[in-house]
């Protein structure tokens, strides 16, 4: 039998003095609460109540051990009611892991407008270019951005984010704007390594479709902000995310190579379980697909 339910129907017995009176409050036969009753007399191996045909009272034992079911049933009552509440209210702390360049304005205005909303949500970013394990490592939610998203994961689609070719100035100046698809090779590529080029070989999105063109790889980086460090710094070109570059576009420390030269990939929300999503990881999620749902590419 259920040991919390015989618990309970313990309590409720003493405090309405009858197996009777107890049965009708808990919408139970009179037969099995007193089951339940003498299942934990059994599993306990002592006698909890004297029981005759006209009175009941509490055995020296069972007195000690309806004080504590008393304590135990009564911080369970406050645990119940607080996760019910919890439940329901938009609190707490949120822990995200998300890539290292979402350490940007246009990500970072949108936290902001998240916290003016829910205020009583604590925002705890992780902000890693590995792969986390949400279970392992204790985290509510993942932001990945992937053009294959694994089917094994709970995902929800946020938005596109492109992947714009730039360099700087210095590195035009000195290296040139290549006119066409062959002079791609006489340039230097900054890559991720886990991104897999065969021999420096990109296939870019065109208005036509893609195209394949061909670069010589100078550095291989698992990190956004290192490959944004050496792009500054005139190491070649690099593919970096709309996001993370649109002030240095704006200022023209970075440019352009061609604007039709990308690749798209998408920005996935990512969580553990459908069910029971708590308020605030579903609110967080509802509201980047709100905010982001008219996001457009950077024009130049």
């Amino acid at each position: 039998m259920d040991r919390l339910l015989s618990m309970q129907v313990f309590r409720q017995v003493v405090k309405s003095g009858s197996f009777v009176a107890a049965a009708d409050r808990l919408d139970l036969s009179t037969a099995m609460t007193s089951k339940h009753v003498m299942n934990l007399e059994h599993n306990l191996g002592v006698r909890l109540l004297n029981r005759t045909s006209k009175h009941m009272s509490l055995t020296e034992i069972g007195t000690v051990y309806y004080e504590q079911c008393q304590e135990i049933l009564d911080q369970l009552e406050v645990v119940e009611a607080r996760v019910k509440r919890s439940a329901v209210t938009v609190s707490g702390v949120l822990k995200i892991t998300a890539p290292v360049w979402f350490a940007n304005p246009i990500f970072t205005q949108a936290l902001a407008e998240y916290r003016s909303r829910y205020s009583d949500v604590v925002l705890d970013m992780d902000l890693s270019d590995r792969i986390v394990d949400l279970v392992e490592e204790g985290f509510d939610l993942a932001l990945r951005v992937t053009s294959n998203p694994s089917p094994s994961l709970l995902t929800r689609r946020i938005c596109s984010i492109q992947f714009k070719l730039v360099g700087s100035p210095n590195y035009f100046l000195k290296h040139g704007y290549p006119r066409n698809k062959s002079e791609f090779s006489n340039h230097l590529l900054l890559t991720y390594s886990y991104f897999q080029f065969d021999d420096g070989v990109l296939f870019l999105d065109r208005p036509n479709g893609q195209e394949q063109v061909k670069m010589t790889t100078s550095l291989r980086s698992n990190n956004t902000s290192m490959l944004y460090q050496a792009t500054l710094a005139s190491m070649g070109l690099a593919f970096l995310p709309e996001w993370f570059i649109e002030e240095d576009l704006a200022s023209r420390q970075l440019e352009l190579l061609k604007p039709e030269y990308h690749f798209s990939n998408f920005l996935d929300a990512v969580y553990t379980s459908r069910r029971y999503l708590s308020p605030k990881v579903q609110t967080f999620v509802d509201f980047l697909s709100d905010h982001f749902s008219g996001t457009q590419p950077i024009k130049q």
